[in-house]
């Protein structure tokens, strides 16, 4: 009998068959480059084509939670109807706060739905201030304080407006995500080049961040043409403290920059969404966390966006007995190729 903990032995991979990443960001202390951050990136214009890119951006990857927001198209496609507050919260990986949790049982009660019903996995707030302070008035891990519950809430409800199964609502046979399904296809462009379990427990596929890219665009300039991309849309904006918290990279830049439309995901993957359609997705090859949003940055300046504001985002001091001693900070990963010579190929 195999033992649960090596049902999933990797196999090694060689070499060749890993993505070929590019180097994205440095950390120095003083004049010693200390860590480097690999990983691939690409921009793309409101058709689509590219506009640069770096890495291996065909790479197939796992959006993990930058893929909430096409998960609530799915839903408000399907009759999900929310006040933005909550609709933003269904596309958001909350810190855990008070209105997060609330909010999250307020979507179940406005559909005669308690937490019980929730299928996600049990955790504490992801937010270090919010999970210290449930920890301080001692909380322990639950399904609405995990980052994923209004998602969850919403997808249970989505469930109620049809009259499907709510028990079984992350079957990937479930009439709700074979709709989400289809709505990646749909907004991406591309089919899924695999598919799995994110840690929540909802189905998860593999796609590439020009896929990726395409449905954020499409997101993001979906302002005058109404349907489920533009209420997503407008609550994420309207709303960008429920989509991630404070104190979180995700919605400084989104009240920073008027008309993005932003998500993170675990293992170092950011998504912009620009209202001209342009858009910009970051896989960083470690799943470092840190290095995602210099990157980002660095991706909207060469796109002739104005970053001043986002100068804290876009570096961060290293100390050294508490005072600046280097600088993580994104490299010159657009110097070479130059966008002309990214093959349309790609």
């Amino acid at each position: 009998m195999i033992s649960p903990a090596l049902a999933h032995t990797p196999t090694p991979l060689a070499p060749e068959g890993l993505p070929q990443h590019a180097p994205l960001a440095v950390q120095t202390r003083d004049s010693i480059v200390e860590s480097v951050h690999y990983g691939s990136v690409i921009a793309t214009a409101a058709d689509g084509r590219i506009l640069l890119a770096a890495g291996d951006p065909l790479a197939a990857f796992y959006p993990r939670s930058a893929l909430k927001p096409l998960q609530a198209v799915a839903m408000v496609r399907a009759g999900l109807d929310l006040p933005d507050d909550l609709l933003a919260l269904a596309a958001a990986s909350h810190s855990g706060a008070a209105a997060h949790r609330d909010g999250a049982r307020r979507i179940l009660d406005l559909h005669g739905l308690t937490p019980g019903d929730l299928k996600n996995s049990t955790d504490l707030p992801y937010g270090a201030r919010e999970r210290e302070d449930w920890l301080g008035d001692g909380g322990k891990a639950t399904q609405l304080a995990q980052n994923c519950s209004g998602k969850h809430a919403a997808m249970a409800a989505t469930c109620v407006i049809n009259g499907w199964p709510v028990q079984d609502y992350l079957d990937p046979a479930h009439p709700l995500q074979q709709l989400v399904a289809r709505t990646v296809v749909d907004l991406t462009g591309e089919d899924p080049q695999a598919s799995t379990t994110d840690g929540c427990g909802t189905p998860l596929f593999a796609l590439t961040l020009r896929g990726m890219a395409r449905a954020f665009g499409r997101l993001a300039a979906a302002a005058g043409s109404g349907g489920a991309e533009v209420a997503v849309a407008h609550a994420m904006r309207r709303h960008p403290e429920m989509v991630a918290g404070e104190d979180r990279d995700v919605t400084a830049l989104m009240r920073l920059v008027p008309g993005l439309v932003a998500k993170d995901g675990f293992e170092g993957v950011q998504l912009v969404g620009l209202p001209d359609g342009r858009a910009v997705a970051v896989k960083v090859s470690d799943g470092g966390d840190r290095a995602r949003m210099p990157v980002t940055v660095r991706v909207l300046a060469a796109l002739d966006v104005d970053t001043s504001p986002l100068a804290r985002l876009a570096a961060t001091p290293v100390l050294g007995g508490g005072r600046p001693v280097g600088l993580l900070q994104a490299t010159d990963f657009l110097a070479a190729p130059k966008t002309s010579d990214v093959p349309e190929a790609l």
